[in-house]
């Protein structure tokens, strides 16, 4: 039952133009977070000169991390896109999806563009939550979609965390 799940969520058979626009959808998302996002990451003398956690990952770590949460997180969209039956439902994903990725970005600018870590710490909050809406939207429908979000909530906990001790050796802002 549970490949049926997996098979009918990732549209086995032969796929239509109209079947492939979900997926670039949620290909789109992926990309538009991840790109908006890195282009207002700026790792310059600013942020080289903040105090940082002795348990900061390395800066290289930071794209392939966010690339396959992305890529995760945009499969568990589809997936549980292709298995909602009503266009309420359809709604309700591509909502969660667009408010996790405004957040997403948001975060980026409040941090690395403004240079506000406090305020990020504020709005991560928000984003945190986000997460795990989009984590539960997406695990109603097929449950292997929430446990291909369950990363992303992982890395934002961390990042959090990340994110409360920069502002403990740095503030004030």
């Amino acid at each position: 039952m549970a490949n049926r799940t997996i098979q009918n969520a990732a549209g086995a058979g032969a796929a239509s133009a109209t079947s492939w626009a979900p997926i670039l959808g949620f290909i789109a998302w992926g990309v538009a977070t991840g790109g908006i996002g890195g282009a207002l990451t700026e790792i310059g003398p600013w942020y080289r000169a903040l105090k940082k956690p002795s348990y900061q990952p390395p800066d290289w770590l930071f794209g392939p991390a966010w690339t396959t949460i992305f890529i995760l997180t945009g499969l568990a969209g589809f997936y549980a896109w292709r298995v909602a039956r009503t266009p309420g439902l359809r709604t309700a994903i591509a909502a969660a999806f667009i408010a996790n990725g405004a957040l997403n970005m948001f975060w980026s600018l409040l941090f690395f563009k403004w240079r506000r870590p406090d305020w990020a710490l504020l709005e991560v909050g928000f984003l945190w939550l986000s997460i795990l809406v989009l984590l539960i939207v997406v695990a109603r429908r097929v449950r292997l979609s929430g446990w291909l979000v369950a990363p992303y909530l992982v890395w934002v906990s961390f990042a959090s965390l990340l994110n409360w001790a920069i502002v403990q050796l740095n503030a004030p802002f």
